[in-house]
């Protein structure tokens, strides 16, 4: 969206002209500020306010809800479903002229006993709402069970994988339970158990270690148990399972161990890295089998294999820092290349400037570092993390809502309310029938596991 965003600009006379066109094909019809999903999960800002909708941000595009499914170069087509949910394929042909790729990525998940079945993912506003919901709702289980092993389970959360999303979510919603626990009688701080499980010897692997060292005595000072060199073996049954030999009961278990390279890019005919990025020039071109760039493909974000000067020529890390940046360029370098003559040649090579990385640990507590090399932790760090987003959101309406959000947060107690029953909106209809699921799980159940208010017929009407 954001090379979009500024394509839409440096063209404008000529889309108006009609010598120009820019397609965007996404599957969802909104860009996901991924930044922010923790503070989205802990309830401290509106889940529709970190999604930015394509079509008013794009009022010069044409914006097409689709997945892409392939693309071939060699003839400059790519072929993208534009089914709905349930539908059957509605496949389209584009014909393209120069081509953007910028996917994305998805979770890693790895080939973990029980993982697919119980796992939660923490990479869109449907996720982090979920989770959120969920566990609010293990507070409801574990206060009303009598059986203490199933609250044991039901007060425990793990979470795999120490980056920015896994410290920054488990912060948010470890702060967020321990101000919803004040609500019951018989669940207190003390019987929340947090586990954050990493596979190498520190956390936060992009922070500095001082830094990285300050965020984990945090945690364990806040009593979460923190495994380091330590990984998931097994989650059959709802029992985690770890190399270093430990076992137990838990109900919530999220998976946040790093991405990988969006699928699609397998299905085009684009010259891919071991991993499955766009090789790319420091020009953000793809490179061709010579050496040299592949006319009319460029690439930017977590699916492309960028060279990073300041790590030696490896490839950028994937993050939003780096996707924002390497899209401006993009667009610089795209719009220079499409005057052609002498201009041509100035176009620019990717130069990351110092990494301005931050992450929030619960209301009025972050640690950050800042592009001049100075570190903050506690308030000032919280402050710098939110002005710093505010100011990346891509969208004034969106800035100005997160920032309500924000301000009301500061005036009115935090929101501990779980919906969880919006993830199943016809729960509630189908139990009439006594064939839905239970409008409490979401899964299947009988009549008698309904809404609690006796049969249909006796209601009235």
């Amino acid at each position: 969206m954001s090379a979009a965003l500024h394509l839409q600009r440096g063209l404008r006379e000529r889309i108006r002209s009609g010598d120009a066109e820019i397609t965007v094909v996404e599957p969802q019809p909104y860009l996901t500020y991924h930044p922010l999903l923790a503070e989205v999960a802990a309830g401290s800002i509106d889940p529709r306010h970190v999604v930015v909708p394509l079509r008013r941000a794009l009022p010069h595009c044409r914006v097409l809800t689709a997945r892409i499914t392939r693309i071939e170069h060699a003839t400059r087509r790519a072929w993208a479903d534009a089914a709905g949910r349930g539908e059957p394929p509605a496949p389209v042909e584009l014909d393209y002229d120069v081509l953007v790729v910028a996917p994305g990525s998805v979770s890693r998940t790895d080939p973990v006993p029980g993982l697919a079945e119980h796992g939660l993912g923490f990479s869109t506003v449907a996720e982090a709402v979920g989770l959120r919901n969920h566990v609010l709702e293990q507070l409801d289980l574990a206060s009303a069970t009598r059986d203490p092993a199933l609250r044991q389970a039901a007060l425990t959360f793990v979470f795999v994988g120490a980056g920015y999303a896994g410290v920054g979510a488990l912060a948010e919603l470890e702060d967020m339970a321990r101000h919803a626990v004040r609500g019951y009688h018989n669940v207190g701080q003390d019987d929340l158990r947090w586990v954050l499980v990493e596979a190498t010897d520190r956390i936060l692997a992009e922070e500095s270690p001082e830094l990285a060292a300050h965020t984990l005595a945090q945690l364990r000072e806040r009593s979460v148990d923190v495994r380091l060199r330590t990984t998931l073996e097994s989650a059959a049954g709802r029992v985690v399972a770890l190399s270093d030999g430990s076992r137990f009961a838990a109900r919530t278990l999220v998976w946040t161990a790093g991405v990988r390279p969006s699928p699609l890019l397998r299905d085009t005919d684009l010259p891919l890295d071991t991993l499955g990025r766009i090789r790319c020039l420091p020009t953000l071109q793809a490179v061709g089998p010579d050496g040299r760039p592949l006319p009319g493909v460029w690439a930017a974000g977590d699916g492309a294999a960028v060279p990073d000067p300041h790590a030696g020529g490896a490839p950028c890390t994937p993050n939003a820092q780096h996707a924002f940046d390497q899209a401006e360029l993009l667009a610089a370098n795209l719009l220079v290349s499409l005057d052609g003559g002498p201009r041509a040649a100035g176009i620019a090579e990717y130069r990351p400037g110092r990494a301005a990385c931050s992450t929030s640990l619960g209301l009025g507590r972050a640690v950050a570092h800042t592009r001049r090399g100075g570190r903050l932790t506690g308030r000032r760090a919280w402050w710098l993390h939110r002005a710093r987003h505010l100011r990346r959101l891509p969208s004034g309406d969106r800035k100005v809502r997160v920032l309500m959000d924000w301000l009301l947060g500061g005036v009115f107690s935090r929101e501990v309310v779980s919906l969880g029953t919006l993830e199943h909106p016809r729960a509630e209809f189908e139990a009439g029938f006594g064939t839905g699921p239970s409008p409490r799980s979401g899964r299947g159940a009988g009549p008698e596991a309904g809404s609690g208010r006796g049969a249909a017929d006796d209601r009235p009407t």
